[in-house]
């Protein structure tokens, strides 16, 4: 049996690599069809064609090779080489590696035909020859005989395919320049058996996965705020992964998310990539500065008509590195969260991984709230609950989950990583009106 590390690190990069240049080939190929049927002379079929080509070959020689000497720090406002280089290259890339792998999937069942039709032409070649002295008889009997069925319906299917591949181009050009921006609030009652009467009706809103940059910009962030308090909720939580990979960009997303207001105040947690980007400390005194309480394997108190609840963060926690990043790999989740616990009211736990929802219920947390995911951010779950990216680390991609101890939300984000693009997961602002169960 494959070992899961071995899948993860070695099968799906050759498999993405495999799509990429297969898909390159046959979406150039296509592309030079199309020029001569549209372009008539060859003289300026040739030159826009190398134009073409040479446009290409910038652009994927940009994104590709780490050209230091042209990138300046991750911006926090689109700029004019993030609009003409960066989102061209993301929506091209996205579009030929899955328009490729659609057209492959939807054209499996033709070529598995003609290989079989192939096979068994030339076994009666074969047998036509052996049994028959007229070779040439032979042979001209077995072309009339067995041409392969074409015309019509290889037509229908190579068009047909052709027009599915084309749909990934589309779907990425909307969820690059409307999807990622389409803000989504979700309300939800949720009851809790320890939750204090003091607390009944309790309103928390959750934010995660800011990743500020030239795709989620502060004025963008700034939007979000804006929205967050507009709902005038009693506390807000944030649940990580506030930058990329730039350390540069930890000020202003700080300097942005200290505009969000609360009677109870703002708390928050780590993600990934502030441990990626080694910015944990320093993102944390920056928070503090502003007045927003990062929880460390740490706990507060929160107190309304003389009851209490106890909210809890911890860091990133992962069992297994990503890739090179090995910060916030742990052999057990949530140690040093037990001492924490309280066990006479209600218990809120901040972790930006979802992962750690299992062990938090058997501590008896009542409610876990999660990031992370994105929701799958490129998800195709109107087809399919499990075309999701995300179910490849974890199987609480997104929503609700539940368990004997304790209830976890998993937040899709605001952000985007890798393609700055969302498909069927939009992101999303989370309140929470907490009850207290009968």
């Amino acid at each position: 049996m494959l070992r899961l590390p071995f899948i993860f690190e070695v099968l799906i990069p050759v498999l993405f690599f495999v799509l990429l240049i297969g898909g390159q080939i046959f979406w150039i190929r296509r592309l030079r069809e199309l020029g001569r049927r549209l372009i008539r002379s060859v003289t300026w079929r040739e030159w826009i064609g190398a134009a073409l080509l040479a446009v290409y070959a910038f652009v994927m020689i940009y994104n590709f090779v780490p050209l230091w000497w042209l990138r300046a720090p991750t911006p926090v406002r689109m700029t004019a080489t993030d609009a003409l280089l960066d989102a061209p290259f993301q929506w091209w890339l996205f579009g030929s590696v899955i328009g490729f792998l659609l057209v492959v999937i939807l054209r499996l069942p033709d070529y598995l035909f003609r290989g079989l039709f192939r096979a068994g032409r030339w076994l009666y070649r074969v047998g036509r020859r052996l049994l028959v002295r007229d070779a040439r008889k032979a042979q001209a009997g077995a072309d009339a005989g067995s041409a392969p069925l074409k015309s019509s319906r290889r037509r229908f299917l190579e068009q047909a395919t052709m027009a599915a591949g084309t749909i990934p181009f589309a779907a990425a050009f909307y969820g690059l320049v409307h999807g990622r921006l389409e803000i989504e609030t979700n309300h939800y009652r949720v009851a809790l058996g320890r939750f204090p009467k003091g607390f009944d009706g309790f309103r928390i809103a959750q934010l995660s996965d800011i990743h500020i940059g030239p795709f989620m910009t502060a004025a963008e962030i700034r939007h979000v705020v804006d929205l967050t308090n507009r709902l005038k909720p009693d506390l807000i939580l944030l649940t990580g992964d506030y930058v990329i990979w730039d350390p540069s960009t930890q000020g202003a997303v700080v300097d942005v998310l200290s505009g969000l207001r609360a009677p109870h105040g703002v708390f928050g947690s780590l993600g990934n990539h502030e441990a990626w980007a080694r910015i944990t400390d320093s993102i944390t005194r920056l928070f503090t500065a502003q007045g927003t309480t990062i929880l460390r394997t740490a706990r507060a108190t929160l107190r309304a008509g003389g009851d209490e609840v106890n909210l809890i963060g911890v860091d990133y926690q992962s069992h297994r590195p990503a890739g090179e990043h090995v910060e916030g790999v742990v052999r057990r989740y949530l140690d040093g969260v037990q001492p924490l616990v309280r066990d006479d009211t209600a218990n809120i736990l901040l972790s930006h991984n979802p992962n750690t929802f299992d062990r938090a219920a058997e501590l008896g947390i009542d409610l876990s709230l999660a990031g992370h995911t994105h929701g799958g951010q490129v998800a195709l779950e109107f087809i399919s609950p499990q075309i999701s990216p995300s179910r490849l680390i974890t199987p609480y991609v997104w929503g609700w989950f539940e368990k004997p101890g304790g209830k976890l939300y998993v937040n899709r984000g605001i952000g985007t990583i890798g393609i700055p693009m969302r498909m069927g997961a939009p992101p999303e602002i989370t309140v929470y009106e907490l009850v207290r169960k009968a």
